[in-house]
């Protein structure tokens, strides 16, 4: 089963990146969960992403298309990393969020979303 686990943005995320001993050490951990993460063969792709100020929308409507600017408001809807995995089931993919390390500095939320597969489409 692949799932998409979706870092959820904070506030805090949204200023972006700042190099400081408290996300050098959170950096650090991540990494070392993303190493787990490659062992059990669990690990197929995941990055982290910039703030949304330096993001675009393209909104659609018939033919038209719109560009929107970031960034966007409601930081906790927007995502600021993800890791695509492949697990047994969501039960697997729960269990492995539940030993990640916290992503950001304060509070924060992880979603996991299945991936469709054909033979969900058929």
């Amino acid at each position: 089963m692949r799932v998409m686990v979706l870092v959820k943005a904070t506030e805090e995320s949204e200023k972006g990146f700042v190099s400081t001993p408290e996300t050098t050490a959170l950096m650090e951990a991540m990494g070392r969960f993303n190493d787990d993460l490659q062992k059990a063969g669990i690990l197929r792709t995941g990055d982290g992403l910039k703030p949304s100020s330096e993001g675009k929308r393209v909104a659609f409507d018939g033919p038209g298309r719109t560009v929107i600017d970031g960034p966007f408001a409601h930081p906790r809807e927007l995502v600021a990393g993800f890791w695509l995995w492949d697990v047994k089931d969501m039960d697997e993919a729960v269990a492995w969020v539940k030993r990640c390390p916290n992503p950001m500095p304060g509070p924060s939320e992880i979603e996991i979303r299945p991936l469709y597969e054909l033979s969900d489409l058929q």
